[in-house]
């Protein structure tokens, strides 16, 4: 025990280094565990919209979404969502909300508005449309 005790004092900014990242991934851990969310896969996205009506939201820029979307989807900016000027989601409170993003970072903090907002079942896309691409999955292209 006294090793360790001698070993924290001679590097303490590798020590301390080293617990601050224990507590993030502990935090990450939890923060994700109690999440209202829950992220999906893309074999998940399919089937949630083909067999339960679930409505995809893509929240990228205008430009981003024309350049490539997923069919059907609905493009919503995060400043909208977060404004509360949801559009055409208003009517589809009780449905699955399928968030997409480019990577799924952004989607997360979307997602938390949307819950307190009072959509039901809000989802994100695992690693938004870089998953959807790897998966080599088709997109529309252009103004929708």
């Amino acid at each position: 025990m006294q090793e360790y005790i001698q070993f924290f004092q001679q590097n303490l900014l590798l020590s301390i280094a080293w617990v601050a990242i224990v507590v993030a991934i502990v935090f990450n851990f939890v923060k994700s565990a109690s999440a209202k969310y829950k992220f999906i896969s893309v074999n998940e996205l399919t089937h949630s919209v083909n067999k339960e009506n679930a409505v995809v939201v893509d929240i990228r820029t205008r430009d981003e979404f024309k350049q490539g979307h997923i069919t059907n989807s609905v493009n919503v900016l995060p400043s909208d969502i977060k404004s509360g000027n949801w559009g055409t989601l208003e009517k589809h409170k009780t449905d699955p909300i399928i968030l997409v993003c480019k990577n799924g970072q952004t989607a997360q903090e979307n997602a938390v508005v949307l819950i307190k907002a009072g959509f039901e079942k809000v989802t994100v896309l695992k690693n938004g449309l870089v998953a959807w691409n790897e998966g080599n999955l088709p997109l529309v292209r252009g103004k929708k």
